[in-house]
């Protein structure tokens, strides 16, 4: 996949795939991906006879980010039915693939997000003053670990 080299990889080369095997496509592709990211947590402790009077910082669990899409709305209904679903009570997670490209449009780095699911769907701002906007929809997914290859 990615190669050292001195100038870094843009921003606006991407793919998102939400879901493996025979797991229903999205369609269309993502204007906006954020929040890739996780926080590890810190206990403090300190044994009675420690040379330093200070603590240490063991770590202990981690919380992952949201990560949420962003995509033109086109009259697709696949994000919201996936909602809907998960609304009904079915677990349906997901393996969701964030892959960065290259200007050559080649695999450079991959952030899989283990077990997605849907948290929250937000719907297009309207407003009639228009001009050039576009209706954008927005998917806020939870999931359990990033894994970067």
């Amino acid at each position: 996949m990615a190669t050292m080299r001195d100038n870094p990889y843009g921003a606006f080369n991407y793919t998102v795939s939400l879901g493996d095997g025979d797991e229903a496509s999205v369609v269309a592709g993502f204007s906006d991906v954020s929040g890739l990211g996780n926080e590890q947590n810190y206990s403090e402790y300190r044994n009675g006879n420690e040379k330093f009077n200070t603590v240490r910082k063991v770590p202990n669990t981690f919380k992952n980010d949201d990560v949420t899409l962003k995509r033109g709305l086109i009259g697709s209904t696949d994000l919201f039915e996936w909602i809907k679903r998960v609304r009904e009570g079915a677990y349906e997670p997901r393996q969701v693939t964030v892959t960065l490209l290259d200007e050559a449009r080649q695999p450079v780095a991959s952030f899989r997000l283990r077990n997605a699911q849907p948290k929250k769907w937000t719907g297009p701002t309207l407003a009639a003053k228009g001009g050039g906007e576009v209706a954008m929809e927005e998917l806020q997914l939870v999931h359990e670990g990033i894994d970067y290859q």
